[in-house]
């Protein structure tokens, strides 16, 4: 299966699920326009871009959508794409563009800004903000301390029917790759059967899992971390879900990045950059810590206290730039019945 078949297989929606391009601040039609491809929520993000709009003079255009949907929308968009800018939650749908040669070398000062751990070794994408993949449970019907400390535990048979999966969340094909970098691929296949055997329940996105191990209609599920945030924001300490974090190494407490490159046909390079650059300033990095409770990136940013510590963090020996083998993930998730 060829890449652009395995990207289609992973949308929930394909191409016609992809929102149209909408402007994040109102100017004349005289002023820099720069188009961007956004696997983000606008919910999270918008009020940042509307940000740079504002402060830079540029006007920004972006296209919401699943991250691997618009990867799929640049590869058949070919030269003729308007994006200028790729921005993604997760890094697995990087490894496509680049294998079709569509991204470009990013300046050395922008890479700089993070640690090598969270930017491409050959300069194509660079990280913005960081999260921690987690197991959510109910605080009614779990007690934390009797959780499993690896997630590869999950498939003994006591958690048959309490669990939930979102495997179209760009997180969960990104474990899998990771497994099966770290264990093989016979491994994960064992292991993705013998989790389908435990008859998970599938959900459409992350929302829609924490919401059900809040109101107890399972016990656990696999997320990222920050989900939980936006929750206890609204509900307060009242809502029964929490966070178990990974702090021994396991694989089931990856670090993902959400990263950004500019494509190699961007007619805009220089508006590119400048939103590169913003979204590793000091604002932008503040932003994604207050705001969307996400880990920041660059140095001298204070990481909420609400999260847990990053020294404390102690994810699995994975290199990111690795987790680029989306579609052999994507095949082996279909072929266990994992992926519907």
């Amino acid at each position: 299966m060829g890449v652009r078949k395995s990207l289609a297989a992973l949308g929930a929606g394909g191409l016609l699920a992809l929102l149209p391009l909408l402007s994040a601040a109102c100017g004349g039609d005289d002023r820099e326009t720069l188009t961007i491809y956004a696997g983000r929520s606008s919910t999270l993000v918008g009020p940042l871009l509307d940000r740079f709009a504002e402060q830079s003079g540029i006007n920004v255009r972006v296209r919401y959508g699943d991250g691997t949907d618009l990867a799929l929308a640049i590869l058949e968009e070919g030269n003729n794409s308007p994006a200028d800018v790729y921005y993604a939650q997760d890094v697995g749908a990087f490894g496509a563009l680049k294998a079709e040669g569509r991204l470009s070398e990013l300046p050395q000062v922008i890479l700089d800004r993070v640690d090598p751990t969270f930017r491409s070794p050959d300069g194509v994408w660079v990280g913005v903000s960081g999260r921690q993949r987690v197991i959510v449970y109910n605080t009614d019907d779990i007690d934390p301390a009797t959780l499993p400390d690896s997630i590869l535990d999950y498939t003994d048979p006591e958690w048959q029917g309490r669990l939930g999966v979102v495997p179209r969340s760009d997180g969960f094909p990104e474990f899998v790759t990771a497994l099966r970098l770290t264990r093989g691929d016979d491994f994960a296949r064992q292991w993705l059967t013998d989790l389908k055997a435990n008859d998970p329940t599938d959900f459409p996105n992350n929302i829609a899992a924490i919401t059900a191990v809040a109101n107890g209609e399972i016990d656990v599920a696999f997320l990222n971390h920050y989900y939980l945030f936006r929750f206890l924001a609204e509900q307060g300490d009242g809502f029964k879900a929490r966070n178990y974090y990974f702090t021994n190494g396991d694989i089931g407490g990856l670090f993902l990045v959400a990263a950004a490159a500019i494509l190699d046909t961007s007619r805009n390079r220089d508006a590119a950059e400048k939103f590169l650059e913003f979204l590793l300033s000091e604002e932008a990095q503040g932003y994604f810590n207050e705001e969307t409770h996400e880990y920041p990136l660059i140095e001298g940013v204070e990481v909420d206290p609400e999260l847990q510590p990053l020294s404390q963090i102690d994810p699995p020996d994975v290199d990111l730039s690795d987790l680029t083998d989306l579609e052999g993930s994507l095949e082996l998730m279909r072929e266990t019945g994992i992926l519907p």
